[in-house]
């Protein structure tokens, strides 16, 4: 450094020179400058960054928002209070608990591993964010969680839409990262700390489908959550942070490492004592957890009775005005109590009959149901379906009428690989395949109190149920009832509002359908004549009961029928261009178009045993939310009046009959009161029997899935009335016997068994019977059946005074109303009926009156020819075998003779023989042929329908 006179002197005008001077001012004009630019942009950032922050907190959810979990199982109750099922949809398996019945160590172990400043923070934590942001700088790995149990709680309730933030831009994640801290410090402003933690509690996922602690409990332990002891609720606790990862049935080891780091956190904090941390890490919990497993299994397959259920609850519920979508997402997601109907003791006693193969016939059958998904070398993909199988066996050699059924297991999983075997080749690839086969034949049953209407039990099928809302025979399946529709179709409006009575009477004797379709009995020995409405129900009489509808008409029955409950009917349906209607004679014996179900024929026959009221089957009292509020209440339940009392009281005398003297006999065990009918198909398709007591109504039913006829060798066609029997025996033992209440308006009298009407001294002495009547209904009219006087030996009839037949004698007519129905009755001149021989004025006053008496004469000649057939034929054979000998004598005498005159008598007497031969075989063959055709005319055929 120069410190002289010259150096100084130089370094004062250096100072004092102008150019340096202005490049120091510039220098520093253009340094505040920046300095100004640099503060301006910082402000205007500062500003943007508030306006942002602003914006995103502007578009966050009001900060009055519910964090309390959505979306919860629903559970069904039986009549005793015992759940029997939970019905829960994806995001639903959730139980709500409060927080005074959460263990403290289960709450202080979400608190300690999730949040141990939980209890110092305001929402977010400061602390955390720095600690976590320090871990990601250094390591370079932004893993290291920070959020709360608040926020955590923010984001499964409030702020869903963003759980994907793998999915998100950055943008994005700091957007809603923003919204959660800031939304979390608004509820802790709002709700205390364990109000928010009883919502944390009940919302997080904690595998095996489960959502909140109660469920995971449950699942995991089998047991309520406040039963839980300080090592389970570590092991919940452990599942938070990765529920597959640290799933305590696929992955105990990674749970027992994580739950060791919970107890540990919870020492650390001073939660537990070191005493407690030993003894819970030493509980060999992940045992108890596999038993529990194995007990409950992954998913639980609901009864017949719930899957009922649940298809009722949702037609209730859209019937109440949700929509189909709104009714699902509340029926398994709602967290509905449902109170069922169920009686679990009853319920054990069907399912106990129903799955025990001693009940069954020898030579169960299995239906085969085989689908095939191949995708073929060349890429195609086809679907092969049990139909197809069907025709593959058709065609190579199977001649069964159905081939899908096989005597063994072995046999149709055999047929299936060979179908398979057949349709792969080289390359091919089986992309799906699903074999089951269920036993046949097949049954279904349904119980029900009918004072109530409460459906206490039902089976809708035998052998193992392997899923949900699988085909319910019960409810689902129509099938046609057969003769158990005679009560309710025909039986029930004749007595309630068409006129008839018990004893009323018809004639069973051939008789045709309007299409001139004969009517055939079950029964082939032959007709039995004039039969009661008793007789009718009692033995299953087809004609009676179709002559009764015919009677009555159709129509009303079918109008009845839809009062009884039934839905499946139809009035006009149009198929393949082809009109069906219910409204048909045949609706008297079940022959309808889509036939019924078991649970709605088993609530008419209920109707009955409930005094002529119909309740709506119901399979459940009352539906409650999850805010404790009764949504539908069936208690009472939909009811009418559909026949009146006495008219109930009848049918069931009437079949109190059939169960001790008719076609139901087999179902009696005795010390009861039963009523009850049978029902069977033509062709013995569908079997049915439909019965009652004075406490339970029961129906059953027997067939085969694809309606292959019941086997009459090995007692198949008597499965329903032995799984009737069984069960309700089984029922009722320990039930006092109490008769059936006899209506005030119920009175007995004395008739004609033949005319159903009062009896005539002296005539009808010998057909006597005593009978109930409903008030107001006992025949005024006598018998007119039984006629004792001039009688028309043509027509059978009274004679008329112009009769040219009558003789005196007795007649046992047609009853009037088999007559009026057949059109056989003659008319008075005023129109009404008249039970006389057609022999009167109007007939005299045809011109060809004569001639017809002519030939009605030749007639009448036959007949008489014909009355004593076995007399006249004996007699004839008798005068034949004596011209004989007197013809082989003649032609001996003819041989002997030496004389002409002894030879012409010879041949005289041979002459006279053969012709008396050939006149007798003249009568003989006219005898035998009038004989044989009357025989034709009375031949009869009968087909079954009990």
């Amino acid at each position: 450094m120069n410190y002289g006179k010259r150096g100084a002197a130089k370094k004062k005008k250096a100072l004092r020179s102008k150019s340096k001077k202005w490049s120091k001012r510039f220098a520093l004009t253009f340094f505040k400058a920046i300095l100004l630019l640099i503060l301006a942009v910082g402000i205007i950032g500062v500003c943007g960054g508030l306006g942002v922050v602003k914006g995103i907190l502007a578009s966050a959810p009001d900060t009055d928002i519910d964090v309390s979990p959505s979306g919860f199982s629903t559970f069904v109750y039986d009549a005793e209070g015992n759940q029997i099922a939970k019905l829960d949809a994806e995001g639903s398996n959730r139980v709500p608990v409060s927080m005074d019945k959460i263990p403290e160590n289960l709450a202080h172990a979400f608190v300690a591993i999730e949040d141990a400043r939980f209890y110092e923070h305001n929402g977010i934590d400061i602390k955390g964010i720095i600690r976590a942001g320090f871990i990601g700088l250094t390591s370079g790995h932004f893993s290291e969680g920070a959020s709360t149990i608040t926020q955590q709680l923010i984001k499964n309730n409030v702020l869903t839409s963003w759980t994907s933030e793998s999915e998100k831009g950055f943008a994005v994640k700091v957007k809603r990262k923003i919204q959660e801290q800031y939304l979390a410090i608004m509820l802790e402003k709002q709700m205390d700390k364990d109000k928010i933690l009883e919502n944390y509690m009940n919302t997080i996922n904690l595998g095996q489908n489960t959502l909140g602690v109660q469920a995971a409990s449950k699942r995991y332990f089998g047991k309520n959550v406040w039963e839980l002891n300080l090592s389970e609720c570590a092991v919940i606790a452990a599942i938070t942070q990765n529920p597959s990862r640290y799933n305590p049935i696929t992955h105990p080891e990674k749970n027992a490492e994580r739950r060791e780091k919970v107890l540990g956190d919870m020492l650390e904090q001073g939660y537990i004592s070191q005493s407690e941390f030993d003894e819970a890490l030493g509980d060999d919990v992940y045992s108890r957890i596999q038993i529990v497993n194995e007990e409950t299994g992954e998913t639980a397959i609901n009864s017949y009775f719930v899957d009922a259920l649940t298809e009722m609850v949702m037609e209730d519920l859209e019937a109440a005005g949700y929509s189909e979508t709104q009714a699902f997402s509340l029926l398994y997601s709602g967290g509905l109590k449902i109170y069922s109907t169920q009686d679990p003791t009853i319920q054990a006693i069907c399912d106990e009959v129903c799955s025990n193969e001693e009940n069954y016939p020898d030579g169960t059958t299995w239906y085969l149901n085989y689908q095939l998904t191949i995708q073929h070398a060349n890429g195609e993909t086809n679907n092969y379906s049990k139909e197809m199988l069907e025709d593959y066996l058709k065609q190579n050699g199977s001649d069964k009428k159905y081939p899908l059924l096989f005597s063994s297991q072995d046999d149709a999983y055999a047929a299936a690989e060979n179908y398979k075997a057949s349709l792969l080749q080289d390359g091919d690839e089986v992309l799906a395949e699903k074999i089951s086969m269920t036993p046949q034949p097949q049954i279904s049953m349904t119980i029900e109190d009918q004072s109530t209407g409460n459906v206490v039990a039902l089976v809708g099928g035998r052998g193992a149920k392997e899923a949900n809302r699988t085909l319910n025979r019960a409810t689902s399946t129509t099938r046609q009832p057969g003769s158990t529709f005679k009560i309710v179709s025909t039986y029930a409006p004749a007595l309630d509002s068409a006129g008839l009575t018990l004893a009323d009477v018809f004639v069973d004797a051939p008789f045709n359908y309007a299409n001139g379709k004969p009517v055939s009995n079950w029964y082939s020995s032959g007709y039995r004549g004039i039969c009661s409405l008793r007789d009718g129900i009692r033995d299953s009489l087809n004609i009676i009961a179709v002559k009764t509808l015919t009677s009555i008409k159709p129509q009303l029955g079918y109008d009845y029928l839809q009062n009884f409950g039934f839905t499946t009917l139809v009035e006009s349906e149009e198929r393949n261009g082809q009109i069906f209607s219910d409204i048909q004679q045949s609706l008297a014996l079940g022959g309808i178009t889509h036939g019924v179900t078991n649970m709605e024929l088993n609530a008419s026959y209920a109707t009955i045993a409930n005094g002529g009221t119909y309740i709506k089957p119901k399979l459940y009292t009352k539906i409650v939310d999850h805010d404790g509020n009764i949504l539908i209440d069936n208690t009472a339940g939909e009811s009418r009046q559909v026949i009146k009392e006495s008219t109930a009281f009848l049918l069931t005398d009437a079949m109190v009959d059939v169960v001790t003297s008719g076609t139901g006999t087999s179902v009696n065990f005795g010390g009861m009161s039963i009523a009850g009918k049978t029902g069977t198909t033509s062709d013995y398709n569908d079997v049915w029997f439909a019965g009652y007591t004075p406490y339970y109504t029961c129906t059953t039913w027997t067939g085969y899935d694809n309606n292959a006829k019941l086997s009459g060798k090995n007692g198949e066609r008597n499965l329903a009335k032995t799984l009737w029997r069984a069960t309700m025996s089984k029922i009722h033992e320990n039930l006092e016997n109490k008769a059936f209440n006899v209506p005030a308006d119920i009175v007995t009298a004395t008739v004609c068994s033949q005319s159903g009407k009062l009896p005539i001294p002296g005539m009808c002495d010998e057909t006597l019977k005593t009978e109930y009547f409903a008030k107001g209904t006992v025949p005024t009219e006598t018998c007119d059946v039984h006629y004792q006087g001039m009688v028309c030996e043509y027509s059978g009839l009274p004679a008329t005074e112009f009769c040219p037949f009558g003789v005196p004698g007795t007649v046992t007519m047609t009853p009037a109303l088999d007559a009026a129905l057949s059109g056989n009755v003659n008319q008075n001149a005023d129109g009404t009926a008249a039970n006389q021989c057609p022999h009167n004025a109007a007939f005299f006053a045809d011109p060809n009156a004569n001639a017809i008496i002519a030939q009605q004469q030749l007639e009448l000649d036959a007949r008489h020819m014909l009355a004593n057939y076995d007399a006249q034929m004996a007699n004839l054979q008798a005068a034949l075998q004596n011209a004989q000998a007197v013809l082989l004598n003649a032609q001996q005498q003819a041989a002997a003779a030496t004389d002409p005159d002894s030879q012409a008598a010879a041949q005289n007497a041979i002459t006279q023989a053969q012709q008396e031969i050939d006149n007798l075989n003249s009568q003989i063959m006219a005898l035998q042929n009038a004989h044989a055709l009357q025989q034709q005319q009375d031949q009869q055929a009968g087909t079954p329908g009990q």
